[in-house]
């Protein structure tokens, strides 16, 4: 029924997740459009236009299409075998930032844990993942990649893995550092109260990505190693 799948990062339902999906606009736990919040005179909705599909998460293993042989059910019995693996951890906090482009929650403190962990993720999921096709490398290419980011998407089919990972919540499109520092400063008061600290990593979540393009969470699996 979904045409591809990814397994993200997505917050526990709450006041954190109920802001940052309707800043958004997209809730994927409840696969529905969320009205966004007035923040100052922002355009929110051209500011998260972009990332509005996968509403809110950071992504741990990018979405793929499902590989040859492999069904929906095979991989959430490996996701659920995986996640009973890998223990949870805290991050120390999130911090708003306007890097690489873009607004974004990113992690505070050391990261190696959570590095590791995403690793994990995407190599053991590996199996169940179809080779990109041409067009998608050919996308992905129009980044300017370095070796070992081309590496990574021969590889793994994503270029931004291990070395290259970088875990962020997303928070809006690309967006010139004027503008993206003014955002920042209006959204941080309604924003930061909200994010837990320590932040708990406890759950990935499945999802899929529907034939519109948006993404639903299809089931959340506990961190019990």
């Amino acid at each position: 029924m979904f045409e591809r799948y990814a397994i993200f990062y997505t917050p526990p339902p709450g006041p954190f997740a109920d802001f940052c999906s309707a800043w958004l606009g997209w809730d994927n736990r409840a696969g529905r459009a969320c009205p966004h919040p007035q923040i100052a005179d922002f355009d929110v909705a051209a500011l998260t236009q972009t990332p509005r599909k996968y509403g809110i998460h950071a992504t741990l293993k990018a979405p793929f299409r499902l590989a040859t042989g492999c069904s929906p059910d095979d991989l959430e019995d490996a996701t659920a075998a995986l996640g009973a693996t890998l223990p949870a951890f805290n991050l120390t906090g999130l911090a708003l930032k306007h890097h690489r482009g873009f607004l974004a929650l990113r992690p505070r403190g050391d990261v190696t844990v959570l590095n590791a962990f995403t690793q994990a993720i995407v190599e053991t999921l590996d199996p169940f993942r179809a080779p990109a096709p041409p067009e998608e490398l050919a996308r992905r290419r129009k980044a300017n990649l370095t070796e070992r980011q081309e590496a990574n998407l021969m590889t793994w089919g994503y270029p931004y893995v291990d070395a290259d990972f970088h875990f962020h919540l997303t928070l809006s499109g690309r967006i010139d550092p004027g503008l993206g520092a003014d955002v920042t400063d209006a959204l941080a008061p309604h924003l930061l109260p909200l994010v837990p600290r320590p932040f708990p990593i406890n759950q990935i979540s499945l999802m899929g990505e529907d034939g519109a393009g948006m993404f639903h969470e299809i089931h959340r699996y506990d961190l019990s190693g």
